[in-house]
């Protein structure tokens, strides 16, 4: 983009006043006590100039002199161009805008350097003193006295609006820069949290594909080792489940982990759908393979489930039947589904004494228990574990069928 030659200007001065203030403030001042010199020549038609030229040269070079400070000492910068300019006129002098420049560069400058009170006070102070001064002087004997005071009232109010102005729009553009500022760091924490629930979806995903299946494997091949010599062709079914069970498990390993191989080419492979409770025959079949006997049962009407409360229940039953199998020392587990009103109450049970690595403490320590709560809430639900007063361990949660929260967490 383009810049045109004035902003280009205006950028390169703007950049060696904040290098050179000094200089800046010293030219400035110069033209000033110039403008007011020239100012100090001027009289009406016919009327003679004050013989008090050296006195009016001090006067001005004292008031030019205190703009020098301007930027430290704005009050008292305007105090003694006040005192200066009144003096000047009370002394004969013709009031005009060029003997008036030095009050009205420090009322600017009082104006965008301080508060709104700050600048009330002294510029009022300052017009009662000049208009004052105007009023009573000789050198404008011919002038009405409305004209004498109207004059240099507007001509001071003039600097007094236009660094009220400036303060204003310095105010404006500190507040648009804050909230760009604001803005950024938001987006920079939002896009952290982001990343870092991504990464919580995926090692959750991770961890119900890989200890689902690594379990089950490890349950089989025990099954079959024992059953080696007694039972070959059981041994044979249970070996052939296990290749069923490793393949499962590779195909939903590729899948989460296309995920995040997934670009926008639309010649790149589709992935394959997010597994729900239409494969749970096939997750109740590898666990009976692994020695464990599952039975399901369904109360009320069945629903369908949004993908992601569907993904989360199959994932929630897939993690307890795993914990089942490699922790409790049951033969059996039961899965209970209750359709009530807009929610999908879950429960999975067993009967068997619990193994010491599956008590309350190996809870808090492992992911599995901590994975299904994480993935109850991220669609609205909630979970419960525990051991049950009868025996055994129960896992129960409760699903929206119409989630109120993000399903974002719950999608591979």
């Amino acid at each position: 983009m383009s810049t045109s030659p004035e902003r280009r200007y205006a950028d390169r001065l703007d950049e060696f006043a904040g290098r050179h203030p000094f200089v800046v403030d010293l030219a400035l001042v110069m033209a000033l006590m110039g403008c007011a010199t020239l100012g100090s020549m001027l009289t009406l038609p016919g009327a003679d100039p004050p013989d008090q030229d050296r006195t009016a040269s001090v006067l001005l070079g004292v008031a030019c002199l205190a703009l020098l400070r301007y930027r430290t000492h704005p009050r008292a910068a305007v105090v003694v161009n006040a005192a200066c300019t009144t003096a000047v006129i009370g002394l004969g002098y013709l009031l005009t805008p060029l003997l008036l420049a030095p009050v009205m560069a420090a009322l600017y400058w009082l104006a965008t350097l301080t508060d709104r009170a700050t600048t009330r006070a002294y510029g009022i102070a300052t017009m009662v003193a000049v208009t004052i001064a105007a009023a009573i002087s000789d050198s404008m004997d011919h002038v009405s006295l409305l004209l004498r005071t109207i004059g240099p009232f507007f001509w001071l109010l003039l600097p007094l609006a236009a660094g009220s102005m400036t303060r204003l729009r310095r105010a404006y553009l500190q507040a648009v820069q804050a909230r760009a500022e604001h803005a950024e760091r938001t987006r920079e924490e939002e896009a952290r949290l982001r990343v870092t629930e991504e990464r919580m979806r995926i090692a959750r995903e991770l961890h119900d594909v890989v200890a689902h299946h690594l379990a089950l494997a490890n349950a089989q091949v025990g099954t079959a080792a024992h059953l080696a010599l007694d039972n070959p062709p059981q041994t044979k079914k249970i070996l052939t489940d296990l290749t069923g069970t490793t393949s499962s498990a590779l195909r939903e390993l590729k899948a989460t982990l296309g995920l995040l191989r997934q670009n926008d080419d639309p010649a790149s492979a589709p992935l394959e759908p997010s597994p729900g409770l239409a494969r749970l025959p096939e997750l109740v079949s590898a666990c009976r393979s692994a020695g464990l006997t599952v039975t399901v049962t369904t109360e009320g009407e069945p629903q369908s489930l949004s993908p992601g409360v569907d993904l989360t229940a199959f994932r929630i039953v897939q993690e307890a039947l795993t914990n089942v199998t490699k922790h409790a020392a049951a033969e059996a587990a039961h899965v209970r589904f209750e359709y009530s009103g807009s929610r999908l109450m879950i429960t999975v049970s067993n009967d068997g004494p619990a193994a010491p690595a599956y008590s309350e403490a190996a809870q808090n320590r492992g992911f599995g228990v901590m994975g299904m709560r994480e993935r109850a809430r991220s669609v609205g639900g909630e979970l419960c574990a525990g051991h049950r007063p009868e025996g055994g361990f129960e896992v129960s949660t409760a699903l929206p069928l119409h989630p109120h929260a993000a399903e974002g967490e719950g999608t591979p």
